[in-house]
């Protein structure tokens, strides 16, 4: 898809409108506002459209594909330091180099041979991306994810097998489904394997999964604009 570069102006507004809108959750929730974390999702968009938002004050972004990620972020985050960039799509093995050198942290740890690509570049880089199992909570054949019942399996693996320092649990609900129910269940299984981090919710129910526990959430559409 050719990356987009919307009015320089709407994004910023998208973003406080959003921030608005979290507040809003965390209080009808009774959280504080510093435990969610808000991810600003550009993928798709160009460096044109994605400063303006840095200059609001957002730091810490998503992207979905490593290549498009490295063809856009290194200059970004170079002109503007303490960028967080987070991969929230999937990952084939041979882009674990990349995507250990490029993120902070990777949402979409899903198979053994995700794990074991992972393993080696962290012990080779030195480096420690935040590390998220996703989870498939509808088991939609069609998308990538854990199925709920292998989770617990698949995450002592991942620590014991792989020594890979799990932090928390991704999920995205089928879209036609109501959202609270993938969330509750994300949370459950989160914190039976003592997992802090939740990154659930997106555009059209962020406030629904902080209500749920949220503590990333992705928002692309509703800071950039439709795609």
């Amino acid at each position: 898809m050719t990356p987009q570069n919307p009015s320089p102006i709407s994004a910023p507004f998208g973003l406080a409108s959003v921030e608005q809108e979290i507040a809003r959750a965390c209080k009808e929730a009774r959280r504080d506002r510093a435990e969610v974390a808000l991810i600003a999702v550009s993928k798709t968009f160009d460096a044109g459209a994605i400063s303006p938002v840095i200059a609001a004050g957002q730091r810490i972004f998503g992207e979905n594909r490593v290549q498009e990620a490295k063809a856009k972020w290194p200059a970004l985050m170079s002109a503007h330091p303490g960028i967080a960039l987070h991969l929230i799509g999937p990952l084939q093995s041979n882009k674990a180099r990349e995507a250990v050198a490029l993120f902070g942290a990777i949402h979409s740890v899903d198979r053994p041979s995700i794990c074991e690509a992972l393993a080696k570049e962290i012990a080779v880089q030195k480096r420690n991306p935040q590390l998220f199992v996703q989870l498939n909570t509808g088991e939609e054949p069609q998308k990538a994810g854990v199925a709920p019942d292998e989770a617990d399996a698949f995450i002592a693996s991942c620590r014991e097998k792989y020594g890979l320092p799990i932090s928390g649990l991704m999920c995205i609900p089928p879209v036609n489904d109501a959202p609270a129910p993938h969330f509750a269940l994300t949370a459950k299984i989160a914190a039976r394997n003592r997992l802090a981090n939740l990154s659930m919710g997106m555009s059209a129910d962020f406030a629904i999964a902080i209500r749920f526990g949220a503590t990333h959430i992705r928002v692309g559409t509703a800071i950039f604009g439709t795609r």
